[in-house]
């Protein structure tokens, strides 16, 4: 289980855990990948490029950027995962990398849980 909170600006987030520091994730539902990492971080974590990939940004605004697979740790899990890189300090954590857990975002509370869940469905790998 993984657990975090929201901030004073309404921002679920937890701590990910990558190239031994751990850096503020930010729970982004509306990013159906897995991560966006700080560029800081292409050379000791990914693996591989996959290729350009298409990314639709609010308003319809659409980007291409190169994809990566990472080796990281996730919920006690080692597993690889796709990655974009970009300047800056935070990382984003999309839904696809969520999709073995239940989220639960409590605002008022101002916590963030995340509860790996088992499954049969042979589509949430």
């Amino acid at each position: 289980m993984i657990e975090g909170e929201v901030t004073d600006d309404y921002v679920p987030e937890i701590l990910v855990h990558l190239d031994g520091r751990d850096w503020i994730g930010i729970v982004d539902t509306g990013f159906n990948g897995d991560l966006e990492l700080p560029l800081e971080l292409k050379q000791p974590l990914a693996i591989a490029s996959i290729g350009d990939g298409t990314t639709e940004l609010a308003g319809g605004q659409t980007i291409v950027e190169e994809r990566f697979l990472v080796s990281i740790q996730f919920d006690g899990e080692e597993m690889i995962a796709t990655a974009t890189f970009v300047e800056c300090d935070e990382i984003l954590v999309g839904s696809h990398l969520l999709r073995k857990h239940r989220l639960e975002i409590d605002f008022p509370a101002r916590t963030v849980r995340l509860e790996r869940v088992e499954t049969n469905d042979v589509t949430a790998n």
